[in-house]
């Protein structure tokens, strides 16, 4: 590793801004290096991106009619 490379802590700590691509390139493009080498932050890395994925799948469904009443019950009181 170089004296320039990120270290585990630092990518871990940038990784949701990375994921959100919020990052300019030359970050990105230091983790993505990172990313290469380290499979321990590659695995951290990719579980984020499917469980986003999964969100996002997700999210597109259509909640359950009794769910949306409850949550309009509990708005309409406030």
């Amino acid at each position: 590793m170089s004296s320039d490379s990120l270290t585990c802590e630092e990518v871990i700590r940038q990784l949701f801004a990375y994921l959100d691509r919020e990052l300019d390139t030359q970050v990105s493009a230091e983790i993505d290096r990172h990313l290469e080498t380290c499979r321990e932050c590659f695995s951290r890395a990719e579980f984020e991106r499917r469980l986003r994925q999964k969100v996002r799948e997700t999210a597109r469904e259509e909640p359950p009619e009794r769910l949306q009443r409850r949550i309009r019950a509990m708005l309409d009181r406030y």
